[in-house]
């Protein structure tokens, strides 16, 4: 399932890299500096916000993303989450955004004193995203965005890493700014296609709410809170919110002497601590590394 993907992510993470050095003397000639031109035009008519840590950006970004969890269950067992389902995202059209995001490698490790042996090591599931910019407008002219977009996860995982069945997951984001005060968020449920997904897991609701402020030229600390409702399945009638302290850095251009220069890196990193009774998880750190293009 994995390769196409792969054999379509190299021409493309090499479209954006090229971009960024090859030379723009004659951008007529320069489909990569036509690209690159074009995507700025894009982005310049919504705020420039950066997309938080966990929650979905509500504006449309070109990025390629590597993302490391590492979770604390109410057990303390550990899960080492390498990618969290993050890869790719390109503007390929106006106003849309399509992410390809290969599938992570979970690594499980069992509860301290515990003769059960850990949940086997394996790749989870691989998922696309589909983002239409309804209408928005830059920092100059009111600073806000609404979106709608829609995540389809492939059951691609090895043994109880991924879904048994595929689903949809259709959302609505929203986002306003109030001079540096960023709030975006995202409201929105999964749809599992077959069973046993249907009954074990439901159809939940996430609710994302992402607070962030801009502090300096580089420093974007935030607070957002992560709830899921569960609708049917095992877990029906009940819910979790995690809470998630954090901060951005970025972005650090690479070549900042170059005002038409789209390429820089972006860190960030937080942890998400469990704010309700019922929760799958007690606390998760969270690290991003973002490259922009």
């Amino acid at each position: 399932m994995t390769r196409l993907p792969l054999a379509l992510l190299i021409p493309l993470c090499y479209a954006g890299v090229y971009a960024q050095t090859a030379p723009v003397t004659d951008a007529d000639q320069n489909f990569y500096a036509r690209f690159s031109t074009r995507t700025s035009a894009i982005q310049s008519q919504q705020p420039s916000w950066p997309p938080p840590l966990v929650t979905t950006y509500t504006g449309l970004f070109q990025v390629v993303r590597f993302d490391l969890i590492h979770q604390i269950t109410p057990t303390l067992g550990q899960t080492w989450n390498l990618g969290n389902s993050k890869c790719m995202a390109i503007i390929p059209w106006d106003r849309t955004e399509i992410d390809v995001n290969l599938p992570p490698y979970l690594v499980h490790e069992a509860p301290p004193g515990s003769t059960a042996p850990a949940p086997a090591n394996g790749a989870g599931d691989m998922s696309f995203l589909g983002k239409f910019r309804v209408i928005s407008a830059n920092d100059q002219h009111g600073a806000y965005v609404v979106s709608i977009f829609a995540l389809a996860t492939l059951p691609t995982g090895s043994y109880k890493n991924g879904s048994t069945d595929a689903s949809v997951a259709p959302s609505l984001a929203v986002g306003k700014g109030f001079g540096p005060l960023a709030i975006q968020t995202t409201a929105g449920t999964t749809l599992y296609m077959h069973k046993p997904a249907t009954t074990t897991t439901g159809n939940p609701i996430s609710w994302n709410l992402a607070t962030q402020y801009k502090v300096a030229k580089y420093f974007w600390p935030e607070l957002e809170s992560n709830a899921t409702y569960y609708k049917g399945g095992a877990d029906h009638g009940k819910s979790q919110e995690f809470l998630t302290p954090g901060v951005l850095i970025g972005k650090l251009k690479l070549h900042p002497e170059d005002a038409h220069s789209r390429a820089g890196l972006t860190f960030g990193g937080g942890m998400q601590i469990a704010a309700s009774t019922f929760h799958t998880y007690n606390h998760s750190l969270v690290l991003t590394a973002r490259w922009i293009y």
